[in-house]
């Protein structure tokens, strides 16, 4: 098969968009300019007609060789003459024109585009400054951030404390309550026990008076001979004391 040649495409052309300057010295400027154009287009137009005429007077001149022919064939040649000049001097204020309004114009691109730079340096300076706030907003909010998170694990520790001391003087408070409840509990057992055991002894107190009964009835009369027996040699022993204190006086004396 063949090889087709595909057809390179033109490269398209770059549009230069050219900045519209408004100002009111280059619409004058340019009015002006065009004005001049204007008039210059018309001059050119004379000229050529004039040119026409002349070099027709110039034919008709050499076939006649009259002096009328001459002297028209002289006026059509000064005419062109003025008319030449006339655009000469047109094109020379054409020429100034132009050079006026490419100054004006120059003038006005350089002022705007001062004021773009000078906008632009303002834009620029704005948007460092925001930038600048922004990142130290950032900074002071982070800051904040971290003051704000020192003092809560302050506070968090701070409650930890108070709830541990709190927790501490509670199992104190339930220890020494739980202690004075034991204490009062032994205390009543103690007292409850002492007096089932007084009750208990009563009891056999009672018990065993009422088995020895009978027993001291029948022995009550022996032991009370027993006591007068014993009252009887307390007695004699007492006088024996006695005579013998009068025997120690009497040895007193004879001394």
């Amino acid at each position: 098969m063949a090889k087709v040649k595909r057809k390179k495409k033109a490269p398209a052309k770059k549009k230069t968009a050219a900045k519209i300057v408004s100002n009111p010295a280059l619409s004058k400027a340019n009015a002006v300019l065009a004005k001049l154009q204007k008039q210059a287009k018309a001059a050119a137009k004379k000229v050529a007609a004039a040119r026409r005429k002349s070099a027709a007077a110039k034919k008709a001149a050499a076939r006649a060789k009259t002096a009328g022919k001459r002297r028209t064939a002289a006026a059509a040649q000064n005419a062109v003459r003025r008319a030449a000049a006339k655009v000469a001097v047109t094109n020379a204020r054409i020429r100034s024109a132009k050079a006026r309004a490419r100054a004006v114009a120059a003038a006005a691109a350089a002022k705007a585009k001062k004021d773009a730079e000078a906008a632009k340096a303002e834009a620029d300076l704005n948007q460092a400054v925001k930038a600048f706030t922004a990142k130290l907003q950032k900074k002071q909010a982070k800051v904040a951030a971290a003051k704000a998170a020192k003092q809560a694990r302050r506070d968090a520790l701070k409650a930890r404390i108070t709830a541990k001391k709190a927790a501490k003087k509670e199992k104190a408070a339930a220890r020494k309550a739980a202690a004075k409840a034991k204490k009062k509990a032994a205390k009543k057992k103690s007292s409850a026990k002492k007096k089932g055991t007084q009750k208990e002894k009563a009891v056999k107190r009672r018990a065993a008076a009422k088995k020895a009964s009978p027993k001291k009835v029948a022995k009550r009369k022996p032991a009370a001979k027993k006591k007068a027996k014993k009252k009887v040699v307390k007695k004699k022993a007492v006088k024996r004391k006695v005579v013998k204190k009068k025997a120690a006086k009497k040895k007193a004396t004879k001394r």
